[in-house]
């Protein structure tokens, strides 16, 4: 059997798609009878996602934020608290974890000894296709891990270039420890 479905391609990466990559992964959301929409997010994205799902009545989505690591917040900075609690108030799960791909044990470990994990082989391979890509494979992992999304289940996952979202995915769900049982089905939308 043979399916067709329409790909969003961005110009370019960057939070100004993050509308239309909520509007496009909302559609297949409702296309596909979903109930998980994994969100990349320092706050605000997660909260959009939140009130998409309030507005639109979809109370059968469940709507799960992934932050960045506590441990790269210097970095990158911390997420947005009072996003955080109005997306949770909306219903949303919010989570804050470990990045399974990189940010993690072995990237200590390359970082005082040198070498490329193979953790982070896998990583700078789904950076070939974009940045969200990467993410959006590593937040569903986090999700699964965290026990707020069952492993086995069909999701859209959303992520981005930096901040917002430029990219989304069908992803099969599986924990770090079944990492080869995680399944990206479909593309929605990414940045060329």
């Amino acid at each position: 059997m043979q399916k067709k479905h329409e790909v969003t391609y961005f110009e370019t990466g960057g939070a100004e798609h993050t509308d239309a990559a909520l509007d496009a992964a909302f559609a297949t959301v409702s296309e596909l009878g979903l109930s998980y929409l994994v969100v990349a997010s320092g706050g605000k994205t997660v909260l959009a996602a939140a009130q998409r799902a309030a507005a639109t009545g979809r109370t059968d989505v469940k709507v799960v934020g992934v932050t960045l690591q506590a441990g790269t917040w210097a970095q990158y900075g911390e997420p947005d608290w009072s996003a955080v609690r109005e997306a949770r108030g909306l219903g949303a799960d919010v989570i804050t974890c470990t990045h399974s791909l990189m940010g993690n044990v072995e990237s200590a470990i390359r970082a005082k000894f040198g070498g490329m994990p193979p953790v982070e082989l896998i990583a700078h391979t789904l950076y070939m296709f974009s940045q969200g890509t990467k993410v959006a494979v590593e937040i569903v992992l986090s999700a699964v891990d965290a026990g707020v999304v069952p492993a086995g289940t069909d999701v859209v996952s959303v992520a981005g270039t930096g901040g917002g979202a430029d990219t989304a995915y069908v992803i099969t769900a599986a924990s770090t420890v079944d990492f080869f049982d995680l399944r990206v089905k479909r593309m929605i939308c990414k940045p060329l």
